[in-house]
């Protein structure tokens, strides 16, 4: 319901995916910076699997689509001080600065961006969407701004169903949901479905079977099992943060519909 490591559905036939994988977002946010004038690439990535498949992914579409990475830092997953690369960052002068945390660091780094003047220098991030997280958006300041990123949710996106769960959200936390909540959210809904399909019968074998290809419309968009891998397939889109009534969002600007996970072949 949430792990964005590509490798894990092949750890077990018992494995059912509801969040996302790091190289659905990673390929569509390289070809997007490779098409828009981007030609200069920092990554920042955390030095764990899903960071590691965020890099790879990323770097194999931009570098294809002729861009340059001029830096490349790995961070400690583990308390991280981001000040001193994000210095070394700024050194190096590139377009944008992509970057992948674990969605509860983004405020801590954005706090640092900001302080070591790299939004006054013009630089851009890009990325997965982890680094600006619902969760923590509205808190980031407006360094935050024109962030561009590629993820499966946004609390932003319209539809009547997204409506309705972000104010029930709302209702029962007092704040907005994010990527987690709504990975969550389709999991207990993916279980609860093919319990009905099996009437009751919950073993394994009975429940995955009738999880593979099944079908619903979810609060980011349309998803479903692919039967091959058990893995979600779903809409990624493209945001860009900007501030709607006095609040930072995440908003949707395109759309790439049915997204498999190109982990399960070679980038």
């Amino acid at each position: 319901m949430l792990a964005g490591t590509s490798i894990i559905t092949e750890k077990s036939p018992y494995i059912v995916r509801t969040s996302f994988t790091l190289a659905q977002s990673s390929v569509i946010i390289g070809d997007w910076a490779a098409k828009n004038a981007i030609r200069k690439v920092a990554t920042l990535t955390t030095d764990y699997a899903p960071g590691n498949d965020a890099l790879q992914f990323l770097k194999a579409r931009f570098l294809a689509g002729g861009g340059e990475i001029v830096d490349e830092i790995r961070v400690p997953l583990v308390n991280p001080d981001f000040a001193p690369f994000l210095q070394r960052m700024k050194d190096a002068k590139p377009d944008a600065l992509y970057v992948f945390v674990p969605g509860g660091q983004g405020g801590n780094f954005m706090k640092q961006f900001s302080e070591r003047g790299l939004d006054k220098a013009g630089i851009r991030i890009i990325g997965p969407g982890d680094v600006m997280d619902d969760d923590l958006l509205n808190n980031m300041g407006d360094a935050a701004l024109g962030a561009v990123t590629a993820h499966m949710y946004s609390a932003a996106h319209k539809s009547p169903k997204n409506a309705a769960f972000v104010a029930a959200y709302r209702k029962m936390f007092a704040s907005r949901p994010g990527f987690v909540a709504v990975g969550g959210y389709d999991g207990i809904h993916l279980i609860y479905q093919a319990l009905k399909k099996t009437a009751g019968k919950s073993d394994g074998d009975a429940l995955v079977d009738a999880m593979k290809g099944m079908k619903w419309e979810s609060p980011r968009g349309p998803v479903s099992i692919d039967p091959a891998t058990r893995d979600i397939v779903q809409n990624i889109y493209i945001r860009r943060v900007e501030k709607v009534d006095g609040e930072l969002y995440n908003v949707e600007f395109k759309t790439f519909e049915a997204v498999k996970d190109p982990g399960k072949t070679s980038p």
